[in-house]
């Protein structure tokens, strides 16, 4: 039938009918000679005006087609012969199979090499696809769109963005073929994945001295290649230009609030969110899901490049105004939106495309929300998700705890978690880490290990640090073994951090004040070598805070020249004034007050500033090698580098005069720091009340009491045994028991938050006149909760109503409180 119709309508044709048909499909103009020779051995003469029998025309024509059909089918053959070659690594068999397409003797089109091609830009196999290339000039075959495409994306994909950016620029000088805009598209999403800005510039400067124009897509990369050069105003000059030749859509702005977030603009990403959900209220979605990935269904036509408009060039700047506002406002849609009257419409929230594009929006801006802490704008956000009926995800509660739960609120965290677990929701490892971190800056060590036992996967160690952190400041190593079980158990590697704090919590084998002997410094150590041959096997070197923490963990356990040695050692490196001070300090409470002079000297030949801790320590020393003269002269030093005395510096001074039993001198430097607002603190008054119990002095004992009233000092254990024994070794035992009273109750009012008058009753059923033989053990439990100074004014209470005195608990009821401030006050 087909044969049939084909004759009747070339008998009512020109001869020269065939030959036209035939040229004119050619992919190529430099292909028509030899179609015409071919054409001509055929017995059609290619330049006559006669005429020709159907039959002759017929067979002529039906016989290339065949010959033609035959010819595509073996290059269709030898090109998938090519790309098994490669997929098996016989790069030589490749290359003599393109050998062979090339030099066959039917003629070649770019078409018949795409899918060698095509192959190579998905391998990736630059080396090949630029071998093909290069047999394809030598044949003088064009290039097609598809084909310059393929040749970009396998040196793209394979690493070679300057060779690809050098042949687009070459190709750009052929008028018989120029790169089209998706080839440079392809290649600034290579500019953004590599992050070269410099090869983005370039082709931008190409696509606009060739006017080939911007579509979304280039837009798109653009944005991302803006945000991975944290470049603000280059993101708000892309807006703009944006806006005045496109609409917004929900997919575009979503692409502009992604960026804004990620470079901090919350601000700009909040009214672009508000004017997304508007746009949604109205049903203007355009969008729908195509091959699992959502498309805009408008049409994308590209933007005519024009000189006038480079505002897009990558590293421009410049750009200082706030221009989101006037880019909502240039469609005539308001940007002041208020979240409480914007409502999906009915069906609506059931389109899935437009559903997932508002909730990934919100769960940015949340997500920004988190890294300012702004908690009333994330909560607006999270009140906003549930009116418009979008349900948050667990990327959602993410970022919505990291706003809202600060280490102060760790409870609302926990709270979120449990609101989760009830939606059904599984957290995030990311988000167990945070709240865990929370917990631990708040010490609650046990909801922290409890929340990082649960978390599957982490690369980071942060978490794990803060929980190691609190374990150092509560002094619980055995938890902190279990943690570094847990860091190795997730094949989690430390960090510097995690080793600084290591050092801090096992460079110390004995507790607090106790002294070291042989066996801890051995086993310290032991510890600190153990800890930094680790640490050398994840590459890292010692920093200045992990020096000084095995600085001073050897300063604690009394190993004074293993100290100065990697003093030494360190100095050679790095060394800051800190670490100066750890040693002096160490050096100090070792009574090598020798060690400590030569030390401090050689500092400040080396060149390293003293600071105010610095002075204060060396002023310390001079009270141990009792030279007043010498103290006054590092306060001058102390004052002309600009440090004021503080309390200590007045301690120090004090405890000087003090041993030299010149208390009047000493009682003169307490009134000069009042004088002059410096608030000394419970241990400068108990510097004077110890030298004063010593000599016996009942008259300067109870002066020094009235002051701490008056200065709102609250006493602590050692305050009541000076007092209390002044008193006793005079033979005035009720006056000591009175003292002893009202100074407790003072001890409990800077501990107990309620009034005395409200945990009265309490306090004496409980502990202060308890029968029960539990009773002093329980006061004693409070000591291992940290509450030493409630444990001994407790204690002091209930001795004393042992001895049979009844318990005031008003100072107003005391004759001896009353007595004082009269005298002194």
């Amino acid at each position: 039938m087909y044969r049939a119709l084909l004759i009747l309508v070339l008998c009512k044709c020109r001869w020269r009918s065939p030959l036209r048909f035939i040229v004119g499909s050619s992919s190529s103009s430099k292909l028509r000679p030899t179609l015409s020779r071919e054409l001509g051995r055929s017995g059609i003469d290619n330049g006559g005006s006669g005429g020709c029998s159907c039959s002759r025309s017929v067979t002529t024509l039906i016989g290339n087609e065949f010959i033609q059909c035959q010819d595509e089918s073996t290059r269709k053959v030898l090109q998938e012969k090519i790309i098994d070659a490669l997929r098996s690594g016989e790069r030589p068999g490749a290359s003599a199979l393109l050998s062979k397409l090339i030099h066959g003797n039917n003629p070649l089109s770019a078409d018949d090499f795409h899918g060698v091609l095509k192959y190579c830009a998905r391998s990736p196999d630059p080396v090949f696809v630029m071998e093909t290339y290069s047999a394809m000039c030598k044949k003088e075959i064009n290039l097609d769109s598809r084909s310059l495409l393929f040749i970009v994306q396998a040196l793209c994909n394979g690493g070679h963005l300057d060779k690809a950016s050098e042949f687009i620029q070459a190709l750009g000088g052929n008028d018989s073929i120029s790169p089209l805009l998706p080839v440079y598209n392809y290649f600034l999403g290579a500019c953004v994945k590599t992050r070269n800005g410099n090869y983005a510039s370039r082709c931008l400067e190409l696509m606009d001295q060739r006017r080939v124009g911007k579509n979304e897509i280039t837009y798109a990369a653009l944005l991302k290649l803006a945000v991975l050069q944290r470049n603000l105003p280059s993101v708000n000059e892309i807006l703009k230009h944006y806006v005045d030749h496109y609409s917004l859509s929900i997919l575009s702005l979503r692409k502009f609030i992604w960026s804004f977030t990620r470079l901090g603009d919350l601000k700009s990403a909040y009214e672009l969110l508000q004017h997304m959900v508007a746009l949604a209220s109205r049903g203007e979605l355009f969008v729908k899901f195509k091959s699992g990935k959502l498309h805009s269904t408008r049409l994308d036509i590209p933007i005519p490049s024009s000189t006038q408009t480079r505002s897009e060039k990558v590293a421009l700047g410049g750009v200082n105004d706030h221009t989101v506002s006037l880019m909502v406002d240039a469609h005539g849609k308001s940007n002041g939106i208020e979240s409480s009257n914007v409502v999906l419409p009915k069906g609506q929230s059931n389109n899935i495309p437009a559903t997932r594009i508002l909730r990934w929006s919100f769960n940015d801006v949340i997500h920004a929300c988190g890294q300012s802490k702004n908690s009333e704008l994330a909560e607006q956000l999270m009140l906003q998700m549930q009116n418009l009926g979008l349900v948050p995800s667990s990327h959602t509660y993410d970022g919505f705890i990291r706003a809202v739960a600060f280490p102060g609120a760790y409870e609302y965290g926990m709270t979120l978690l449990n609101v989760m677990q009830q939606k059904n929701l599984k957290p995030y490892n990311s988000t167990l880490a945070t709240v865990s971190a929370y917990c631990s800056k708040a010490f609650q060590v046990d909801l922290a290990e409890h929340l990082l036992d649960q978390v599957s996967e982490c690369s980071y160690a942060y978490p794990f640090n803060n929980l190691l952190a609190a374990c150092d400041s509560l002094d619980q190593p055995e938890r902190a073994v279990r943690v570094l079980a847990r860091m190795k158990q997730l094949n989690l590697r430390p960090d510097m951090r995690t080793y600084e704090l290591l050092f801090s919590l096992f460079g110390n084998v004995n507790a607090p004040y106790e002294e070291g002997n042989m066996l801890s410094q051995v086993d310290c150590c032991k510890r600190i070598n153990a800890i930094e041959m680790d640490m050398v096997r994840n590459g890292l070197q010692h920093s200045p805070i992990s020096t000084r923490n095995v600085l001073r963990a050897l300063g604690a356990e009394g190993m004074v020249n293993e100290m100065i040695r990697r003093l030494q050692r360190a100095e050679n490196m790095y060394l800051e004034t800190p670490t100066y001070n750890i040693v002096l300090q160490s050096l100090l409470e070792a009574n090598e007050t020798n060690m400590v002079i030569k030390i401090f000297k050689r500092m400040k030949a080396c060149g390293y500033p003293a600071d105010a801790a610095t002075y204060n320590i060396m002023i310390d020393c001079c009270s141990i090698i009792h030279s007043y003269k010498s103290a006054c002269a590092l306060v001058s030093m102390m004052i002309r580098d600009g440090f004021s005395p503080k309390a200590v510096t007045f301690t120090a001074l004090m405890k000087i005069l003090l041993n030299d039993e010149n208390f009047e001198e000493a009682l003169n430097l307490l009134d000069q720091a009042a004088s002059e607002g410096i608030h000394l603190d419970v241990l400068s008054y108990n510097t004077v009340l110890r030298k004063a119990f010593e000599k016996g002095m009942i008259d300067v004992v109870e002066y020094i009491v009235e002051q701490m009233r008056i200065e709102k000092v609250n006493p602590d254990p050692s305050t009541c045994h000076f007092v209390f024994n002044c008193y006793v070794e005079k033979g005035y035992h009720t006056t000591a028991i009175e003292a002893l009273n009202v100074l407790s109750l003072r001890m409990l009012g800077g501990e107990v938050k309620e009034s005395l008058q409200e945990k009265k009753t309490e306090l004496e059923e409980s502990f202060v006149t308890s029968e029960d033989p539990e009773a002093e053990t329980k006061i004693i439990e409070l000591f291992r909760d940290s509450q030493e100074h409630l444990a001994a004014a407790l204690l002091n209470l209930r001795w004393c109503s042992m001895l049979g005195v009844r318990v005031i608990w008003s100072e107003e009821q005391s004759p001896w409180a009353k007595g004082l401030s009269n005298k002194y006050g």
